[in-house]
């Protein structure tokens, strides 16, 4: 008789059963045991789900690429530009818009084959054969996305093509999937070379290029059509990362640049585009033009601009990030400090001069206001941050906290006789003047070439040197070095140095970094940036205490600078500055809230050199220098709704061991009763090997109504030194 399905089943069943609980294994080995019953069942319905989900992905992904439809361009050209701000987040001071009118499309057939060809060996070696995209490189990307790690590359030539013209830059998966699904519906409906003409018309190659034919004319000044096969390969292989592989950003770009060019020739031979022979005769970069900047601002905040975009690519955002990103940066930079910068460096500089002024927030080194120069857009050399004038006298108060640091009193008095003779060299006063005995106070305020060069025999040029650069002089300085006049300003810094280290004095001894940008956003990505200040102790509160009340005396009765003392309501210190041959005049500064740098030269025609400033030139009719006149014009607007507030009290280091006259008696006839003992002093002395004591005592804020004196100069074998270039001239002032 004939079993049914269902009978023949239970009856399997039962005997499954009645062997287990007969201990044997049942007829035909249809028994399992518990743990292998639940793992076949678990593996069943594994394999199920992955089944599913396998098939539900699929059908995702395939509903996914049916309802992507190709986007509208996103409008590169016309893409929101990056917006510089002053520092209240709001007013706009510029805009980085390089890639308005930077632009120009051409037909593919415009491009040599060998062009083409070299930026396929570059990029996507695969272009022809692929479907628009590249597993590997999307795993990669996927995986650094979820990791934060560095980016690295791997997109195909359509990919890139994709990200640059219809979506952002944002680096996130959802934008990577994105990316992915129309990469491949534009690599089935363009043919190839559709595809690679768009990509050549939309890439960034840098210096505010976007495009073969913009790229062209920035790196060689030529039609894309009249390339050569080196100059392919150099446009090919600078799109991997602009900044790094561009020659204009130095050495190291080069080098990097030297690497990757080889990289795409040798992958043009391997996919036999380009024969060994040919390639032999492009071991060299071609002849590349220099950078001509970008469109920032005419007029002086065009170089404003131009430091703050320095300074973004050091917060980790590229070219490209920067010229197409829709930042908005707000930077440290005070619209009424910059107007009044702007406003005194146009006023009082004479004709045929320029200069350079730079404002420092003490403690913090947030950049208030920079005057790099009248006109941007006529030339982008900054005389703030890149023109180097010998510092002369400026340098003068370096010595003073070399000494202090040492345990030297201010008090201490040195010899301001004129002239002296230091091994070959003689030492003079402006106008031969002596001083005879004078403590550095009045060194400071009269600028004694003779007694701070006894100061810095007695401390060691060294020492003076290492007190500038702890302050914030660059260590590789043009002319830095430890010979015994480098404390009358034989250096030549940037006027930005010399502001940041007179800006270490002001905040008792903190240096901080200058900087620029405050914080950033990003209108297309979520890129954010908030600056952090770099500030490191460099002095003890006692020694710049001591220092700054000696600088006071250049602004008191009978210092160099009287007319800030007069003018500006407030306690100031500071120090005026004059290069031999008067070619750099100087007036650096500050109040407690403000650290201010003024130089200024006249550069000779061809703008290599400086000329003598001529006596008109260098100094007011009554006699205020005239960088020392820009300070003032400058600080009283900039200063207006600053509080008022006093340096701190001197703290006296070194008093205890300053030498006392010892008085000698002459016995008095007896019979006079008259007349007084007779009191004679001894020359005082001067030591620095015992460690010093404090004393407190309150800051003399005197005012006077004298003239400064003209600056002192130095009397040593006269140097001709160009402008920016390395200088060994010693300075006075």
């Amino acid at each position: 008789m004939t079993q049914s399905r269902r009978d023949i089943r239970a009856a399997q069943l039962s005997g499954a059963r009645g062997g287990s609980r007969d201990g044997g294994g049942g007829s035909g080995g249809q028994g399992r045991t518990g743990w292998r019953k639940w793992l076949v069942g678990t593996l069943k319905w594994g394999s199920i789900a992955a089944a599913v989900l396998i098939v539900l992905g699929a059908v995702g992904v395939f509903i996914a690429y049916q309802q992507t439809s190709i986007p509208q361009p996103n409008q590169l050209a016309n893409k929101q530009v990056s917006i510089v701000y002053y520092n209240d987040g709001k007013t706009e001071l510029d805009r980085i818009a390089v890639q308005n009118g930077n632009r120009e499309s051409v037909p593919l057939t415009k491009v040599p084959k060998f062009v083409q060809d070299a930026h396929i060996a570059a990029e996507d070696r695969t272009f022809y054969q692929n479907n628009g995209i590249s597993v590997g490189g999307i795993l990669r990307a996927v995986k650094t996305s979820i990791t934060g790690e560095a980016q690295v590359g791997g997109s195909t030539i359509t990919q890139q093509y994709v990200k640059n013209y219809f979506l952002t830059q944002d680096r996130t998966v959802s934008r990577k999937a994105k990316e992915i699904l129309i990469s491949v519906k534009i690599d089935g409906q363009l043919p190839k070379s559709e595809i690679l003409e768009k990509y050549l018309n939309t890439i960034y190659y840098g210096r505010g290029a976007y495009g073969i034919q913009s790229a062209a004319k920035a790196y060689f000044g030529k039609d894309v059509s009249q390339l050569t096969v080196g100059e392919g390969a150099v446009l090919a292989a600078v799109i991997n990362a602009p900044s790094m592989y561009d020659p204009a950003n130095g050495a190291a770009a080069k080098e990097n640049l030297t690497r990757r060019y080889a990289y795409v020739l040798d992958g043009m031979v391997q996919e036999g585009w380009l024969s060994a022979a040919e390639r032999a005769k492009f071991a060299q970069l071609p002849k590349i033009q220099p950078y001509r900047s970008n469109r920032f601002s005419s007029g002086p905040n065009g170089y404003i601009t131009a430091e703050v975009k320095k300074e973004l690519l050091s917060t980790g955002l590229s070219d490209r990030d920067i010229d197409n990103g829709g930042l908005r940066i707000v930077t440290t930079i005070d619209k009424r400090s910059q107007d009044a910068a702007v406003a005194a460096m146009k006023n009082d500089l004479p004709q045929k001069v320029t200069g350079g002024l730079v404002a420092v927030r003490p403690g913090d080194g947030a950049v208030v206001a920079m005057y790099g120069g009248p006109d941007y857009s006529k030339s982008q050399y900054n005389t703030s941050t890149q023109a180097t004038m010998q510092g002369g006298s400026n340098f003068k108060p370096f010595g003073v906290l070399a000494a202090v640091r040492k345990g030297i009193s201010t008090k201490t008095k040195f010899d301001g006789d004129t002239p002296q003779t230091f091994g070959s060299t003689t030492i003079n006063n402006f106008n031969d003047r002596s001083y005879g005995q004078v403590d550095m106070r009045r060194m400071i305020g009269r600028s004694i070439n003779t007694a701070f060069v006894n100061l810095n025999q007695q401390i060691g040029p060294a020492e003076t040197k290492q007190a500038a650069i702890d302050a914030g002089i660059p260590a590789d300085t043009s002319g830095l070095g430890t010979d015994l006049t480098n404390i009358l300003g034989t250096a030549s810094p940037h006027v930005i140095d010399m502001a940041s280290a007179y800006s270490t004095i002001a905040s008792q001894g903190v240096r901080s970094k200058p900087y620029l940008v405050a914080r950033i956003s990003s209108t297309t990505s979520d890129f954010s940036y908030q600056a952090k200040p770099e500030t490191k102790r460099a002095f003890d509160k006692d020694v710049t205490a001591d220092t700054t009340d000696a600088m006071t005396y250049t602004v008191k009765p009978g210092g160099t600078a009287t007319k800030i003392g007069r003018e500006l309501g407030r306690p100031a210190a500071g120090k005026t500055g004059t290069s031999e041959n008067n070619r750099s005049k100087w007036f650096s500064g500050f109040i407690p809230q403000l650290a201010v740098s003024v130089g200024m030269y006249k550069p000779s025609p061809d703008g290599k050199s400086s000329l003598p400033l001529s006596e008109e030139e260098s100094a007011l009719p009554d006699g205020s220098t005239i960088p020392a006149n820009i300070w003032l014009d400058f600080m009283k607007p900039a200063t207006a709704n600053m509080e008022v507030q006093d340096f701190p009290a001197r703290a006296g280091v070194g008093d205890d061991k300053v030498p006392t006259p010892t008085p000698t008696f002459t016995p008095v006839p007896t019979q006079t009763s008259t007349q007084p003992p007779t009191t004679t002093t001894q020359p005082p002395t001067t030591t620095t090997t015992q460690a010093p004591t404090t004393t407190t005592e309150q800051p003399t804020k005197t005012r006077g109504t004298g003239k400064p004196s003209p600056n002192t100069t130095t009397q040593q074998p006269t140097i001709t030194v160009p402008l920016p270039g390395r200088s060994t001239q010693a300075g006075a002032g």
